[in-house]
């Protein structure tokens, strides 16, 4: 088992990366097997968070109002994980939002991982599910705010350290740190008739976005129009 890792979990207003927004990090630097460091914060999305992200995190869009944008709380986090092994639960989903969140600011992110769940579902093929929540309970594990970046971090850093406890001996392969990968795709430019209608959008709504006209790619002119249609 690994005395020295970060465990992190995010946020985000969906699925996709290449769409979609990372609105918290929470991650814990353990060194010795113990706590030593700990990164929360919110990132301030360009569109407004959703009530269905809303009603499954908790987190509103008055809590992210006034929160650091993200590429200066993602390199405050690159910074944060040094040259450490991730630790994840579902590790490939927080990895692909980081890895695309970082390259939009031409920020490198390429790191070793472990993931729980490929652990989990090699070594407990009896439980009807291996998400964190249920992996928790079955465990025993304290979650004191699931679907809070933070504490699901905690949590699987508490997970991973039980798995390996009991299962490592055994496997040793499975509880070896890969290489994480995440291929990104090119952004294609915003059209000219996305940023007419965005312009025309932010006049009506009296909206105050950050944004430019001459960078803005299709997908972050498309989220922010359907943000707006949706405020």
């Amino acid at each position: 088992m690994l005395k020295s890792y970060i465990a992190f979990d995010l946020e985000t207003t969906g699925l996709d990366p290449q769409e979609n927004e990372i609105i918290e990090i929470g991650a814990l630097k353990v060194r010795e097997g113990k706590v030593a460091d700990r990164f929360m914060e919110f990132i301030r999305p360009v569109s407004p968070v959703s009530a269905t992200i809303t009603d499954l995190t908790g987190i509103t869009n008055e809590m992210v109002a006034d929160a650091r944008p993200r590429k200066a709380v993602i390199s405050d986090f690159l910074d944060f994980c040094e040259d450490d092994v991730l630790v994840g639960h579902n590790i490939a989903f927080d990895y692909s939002f980081m890895k695309a969140g970082a390259a939009i600011d031409n920020l490198p992110f390429e790191k070793m991982g472990i993931d729980t769940l490929k652990i989990a579902r090699k070594v407990h093929k009896d439980l009807d599910s291996k998400s964190l929540g249920r992996l928790c309970a079955y465990y025993r594990i304290e979650n004191k705010a699931a679907h809070r970046a933070y504490h699901d971090a905690l949590a699987t850093a508490k997970l991973y350290q039980t798995l390996a406890h009991y299962f490592e001996a055994e496997d040793p392969k499975l509880f070896k740190p890969m290489q994480l990968t995440y291929k990104i795709k090119k952004p294609q430019p915003a059209t000219p008739k996305q940023i007419a209608f965005l312009e025309s959008l932010i006049r009506k709504k009296g909206a105050s976005l950050q944004w430019d006209p001459e960078t803005i790619s299709r997908s972050e002119a498309s989220r922010m129009i359907d943000g707006l249609l949706k405020g």
